[in-house]
């Protein structure tokens, strides 16, 4: 009999019911599913990671929970590497001891920011932030534990489910600003891709079908600054808002971010899946929806 694939293997999801988990939910709704909340699995906890695998023993174990709160963390670095390293190096040993492979999901902003051309998988990472570090730093513990992992890093997320950590996404924040009429400011020298969560879940669920570990960069087509994505947002929307562009150091932000830090899916081609859409069709789409 042929070893089963990846396809009906049980895949158990952290943070099931945060913005990108539920996606994941949705799209995989079919397979051997399982859904963990904080309440369920604490990965700062090894003990908690323990008796969450042992219960349900997984084949695949898909991480989304981060401290994603990029100003936060350079105020309060324990916090950020408590979770985004710490809490992952736990969940790699976990799934070693289990035999499980891990998903687990990083960040652009393990860039400096400095080229002017898309990242690719094969540029050396640099972060210039608290979060950037701990961030890395996790993808580190799980490419030094693990043979079978995939490591994805993407870029500007927003879904239907919002990100309960950072009290909305960019795009639910645009939407309430608007509709109060008020003046909006909004940061215009800093380069990325927003991209659906929804998408980046399809892709992902693509992906792990195989065997091609390792990392991966997963985020929508094209480019656009934060400016440049509000705009987009009331267009879209069809709401007319007084939208004006600010520099980074204007805005004051504890933390540094990357001024280019747009992903290139070229290890995602290599593997034979088709490219994300553009960001702005992945937009329109989610606000009609």
């Amino acid at each position: 009999m042929a070893a089963p694939t990846n396809l009906n293997r049980r895949i158990a999801i952290i943070g099931s019911n945060g913005q990108l988990g539920s996606d994941l939910m949705k799209v995989m709704a079919g397979r051997d599913v399982v859904g963990l909340t904080h309440s369920q699995i604490d990965i700062t906890q090894p003990e908690s990671i323990k008796q969450a695998l042992d219960l349900y023993k997984p084949h695949i174990v898909i991480n989304t929970a981060a401290f994603n709160r990029v100003d936060d963390c350079e105020l309060h670095p324990e916090e950020g590497l408590l979770v985004n390293a710490a809490g992952v190096c736990n969940l790699a040993y976990a799934c070693r001891a289990f035999g499980a492979a891990l998903v687990h999901f990083s960040t652009d902003y393990v860039f400096d920011g400095l080229k002017t051309e898309p990242y690719t998988e094969n540029d050396l990472p640099n972060p210039i932030s608290a979060y950037g570090i701990s961030k890395l730093a996790g993808e580190l513990f799980v490419g030094y534990i693990l043979d079978r992992y995939f490591v994805i890093r993407t870029c500007g997320l927003y879904g239907k489910k919002g990100s309960r950590g950072k009290g909305g996404n960019f795009v639910e924040t645009m939407l309430r600003l608007g509709k109060e009429g008020r003046q909006i400011k909004v940061v215009n020298d800093q380069t990325l891709t927003p991209t659906f969560t929804l998408d980046l879940a399809r892709k992902v669920a693509e992906l792990i079908t195989g065997e091609r570990y390792g990392l991966y960069h997963i985020t929508s087509a094209g480019e656009c600054t934060w400016y440049d994505f509000a705009l987009k947002v009331f267009v879209f929307a069809g709401i007319r808002a007084d939208v004006q562009p600010i520099s980074s150091k204007e805005y004051g932000s504890a933390a540094r971010r990357p001024r280019y830090s747009v992903l290139q899916n070229l290890r995602l081609m290599q593997a034979g899946i088709e490219d994300m859409r553009p960001w702005e069709e992945a937009l329109r789409t989610y606000l009609a929806e």
